[in-house]
């Protein structure tokens, strides 16, 4: 059955793509570019009633499109020991899916209306959910969606501060979350009568004889515990029809991993949410009928909502993934999913693999490289990213690694390469676009068109539900006279963007201007077909002790091109005149490269970090690391001083759990750089390289 066509927007015919992205006459002011629209579907009236207002909207017409069809379903779990998932999914159909969201829906308006959940100070009803992505997850939100309440998502790899500090913030006097969290919030209120908790819902079944200790702990404190089942039962014998959504009221507040300080309370509201999801349903169709969704991403952040969401509102389903990201592509060729949205993170280790095939030695490589070859030349004079031969041959193992049916993938949170856009484009046979947003804009921005040959290296135009400026950023050099295109700082205005922090006063003021522009601290240029490319970042940049700005950012995601990287951090110091980074390699390309510097018969075995951590003291191995990566930095045109001087090599990965991550994988500046604080100075100790050759480490 086909995807449903209630809310989606069909491309027009032909496709204007050199006017992808317009700019309203009479919009220009000094200092900054006049606002750009989509030039294919202009700007979207929220008062046109084909258009979503609100997010329950998505989901019934779904339901009434077809009650039978699947929406959630989850591999379930066979054995423990050893762990094994079943090889089929098991789906809830959307009748199936209403009941349940029915019924906890209920059972939150209950436990509201008679007073055992108080709201606090405030006038939100806000529910908290601390879990992995999961089907419970969906039908909360479903719920909260349907029956006037506020979702909270809580990152289930959150320190103790961030989660007392949100569930406090937001007042939550209620929070669902999974078996092993539940402790965690027992002490918590244990310590901290003042916590507002009252209720914890368990997203996993409760063994019996733990459910006793739980439930005699929660007592103690205060706290009411109970598995999913029993507060569905709640909800069934105190049934209440939903309560209509209206386009304003506040649908969620979703906290931003900020690298620094406390998480930011995003307010979203039911139109902000929905004209998103609008903006992304145009130009969307599926040739195999089907939109399918590998959920993986975590659904506490905004982009993975928005993907559920725009799913939902063409009838389709979602699969989650086991919960183990070392399963994915397990998880990916059972469901075969059509639409995998990704980060660039897990898109570059696919590019790094390719060209390793690519490289191989015999008729393998050659046969990789001529069908690469034949592809992109296609893809270049816009025959399209297909071939029948090649496709057949070469790249059909490759599209079977994610299922062999994926017609979507799309890039986002973090810029991506044009190389890494074109090599995906070209292996998988299928739509890849590139995407930028934020939690601010619903994660919707801009988005690039999947039949544009040319828009690698590119987000596209602005969605059809904001439009886009640039302002100039006049200390970094960025001014929207630069020719042959302007330049400067993105903002964002639009029915998708947030208007406030929840009460937080003076971030708002930072981040929204009086006009209500959000103002991104990306940096920008808008080309001559009104597509947007990020350059580069307001944030995170430093002035070098000869004058010299520099982002750091930028600097990171050039090298972190290199197949050589893992991760990468890179450090500079105002009293300094040189960038230094520490660098984690990727251990094949690693290993590679202790053959050639120290001659040694390096297995297969020992291709990990583990194993190769002793060759990381090795000057002659950091030397070669070195000289590799400023190589590609020159090839890449990084100037001389944005050029890395010195590096460590380490063997310990940047991570949440080390603190040194944020959950959506941006490395904390501050941690990382009191982690290696030895290291970093010893490099600076050493003193600036004499020439740009790279000095022995």
């Amino acid at each position: 059955m086909p995807i449903l066509k209630k809310f989606t927007k069909d491309m027009p015919s032909p496709v204007p793509y050199h006017a992808q992205g317009v700019e309203v006459p009479g919009t220009k002011r000094p200092g900054q570019t006049g606002h750009y629209i989509n030039g294919l579907f202009g700007y979207l009236d929220p008062n046109d009633p084909s258009h979503l207002n609100t997010l329950p909207q998505a989901f019934e017409a779904g339901l009434e499109y077809g009650p039978d069809r699947p929406c959630l379903g989850h591999r379930p779990l066979v054995t423990k020991s050893p762990l094994k998932f079943a090889d089929t999914y098991v789906w809830q159909s959307y009748a199936e899916i209403d009941v349940r969201r029915r019924a906890v829906g209920s059972a939150l308006e209950k436990l509201f209306s008679d007073g055992t959940l108080d709201v606090g100070t405030g006038e939100l009803q806000c529910v908290g959910v601390w879990a992995p992505n999961c089907p419970e997850w969906q039908i909360v939100d479903f719920a909260c969606n349907a029956y006037k309440k506020v979702t909270v998502s809580l990152y289930d790899t959150l320190g103790d501060d961030s989660v007392e500090y949100i569930i406090n913030h937001a007042h939550l006097p209620v929070t669902f979350c999974t078996l092993e969290h539940i402790p965690s919030l027992l002490k918590l209120k244990g310590t901290n009568a003042s916590v507002p908790l009252k209720y914890i819902i368990s997203v996993d079944e409760i063994p019996a004889q733990v459910a006793k200790v739980l439930d005699s702990w929660g007592r103690s404190v205060g706290i009411q515990v109970v598995s999913f089942k029993q507060f569905e039962e709640l909800g069934k014998q105190n049934l209440i029809n939903p309560i209509p959504a209206q386009r304003d009221q506040v649908a969620s507040i979703c906290y931003t991993s900020g690298t620094t300080g406390n998480p930011k309370g995003v307010v979203i509201t039911h139109l902000m949410m929905s004209m998103a999801v609008q903006g992304n349903l145009c130009g969307l169709d599926f040739e195999g009928g089907e939109a399918v969704l590998l959920s993986y991403l975590p659904l506490a952040h905004i982009y993975e909502r928005l993907c559920s969401a725009s799913t939902f509102a063409v009838a389709g389903r979602v699969g989650y993934f086991s919960g183990d990201h070392l399963r994915l592509l397990e998880d990916a060729q059972v469901l075969q999913p059509s639409f995998f949205p990704s980060v660039p993170r897990v898109l570059n280790r696919v590019y790094q693999a390719g060209m390793v095939a690519a490289n191989a030695p015999g008729l393998k490589g050659v046969l990789f490289r001529k069908a690469m070859a034949a592809k992109v030349a296609n893809l270049e004079s816009g025959q399209g990213y297909k071939h029948a031969f090649w496709d057949k041959l070469v790249f059909r193992k490759l599209r079977a690694v994610l299922g062999g049916n994926v017609e979507m993938l799309v890039s986002g949170s973090a810029p991506v390469s044009r190389e890494v856009m074109d090599f995906l484009k070209v292996a998988f046979s299928c739509a890849v676009q590139e995407g930028y947003g934020m939690t601010e804009n619903c994660a919707t921005c801009n988005r690039s068109y999947p039949d544009d040959h040319t828009s690698s290296g590119t987000v596209g135009p602005p969605q059809a539900c904001n439009e886009v400026k640039l302002v100039d950023v006049p200390e970094m050099g960025y001014t929207s006279e630069d020719k042959p295109n302007p330049r400067g700082e993105v903002c964002v205005r639009g029915w998708n963007c947030f208007t406030t922090y929840y009460k937080d006063e003076v971030n708002t003021k930072k981040a929204v201007d009086e006009e209500g522009w959000v103002h991104t601290g990306d940096v920008g240029e808008i080309d001559s077909c009104g597509r947007l490319r990020i350059v580069d970042r307001v944030k995170n940049i430093m002035k070098l002790a000869q004058g010299e700005y520099v982002a750091l950012e930028k600097i990171e995601n050039i090298y972190s091109r290199h197949p050589l990287i893992q991760q990468l951090y890179v450090h500079g110091d105002g009293l300094q005149s040189y960038l230094i980074a520490v660098v984690v390699p990727d251990p094949i390309q690693l290993a590679a490269g202790v053959r050639a510097v120290t001659k040694k018969n390096i297995s297969a075995k020992e291709e990990n970090l583990e194993s190769l951590r002793v060759y990381l003291q090795d000057p002659a191995v950091a030397e070669w690391v070195h000289r590799e990566l400023n190589a590609h930095a020159r090839k890449a045109g990084l100037k001389g001083f944005e050029t890395v001087k010195r590096i460590h090599l380490s063997g310990d990965l940047f991570s949440v759990e080390a603190g040194t991550m944020t959950p959506t994988m941006k490395i904390k500046r501050k941690e990382s750089q009191m982690k290696y604080k030895q290291e970093l100075a010893g490099l600076y100790a050493l003193g600036e390289p004499v020439s740009s050759a790279p000095a022995k480490m």
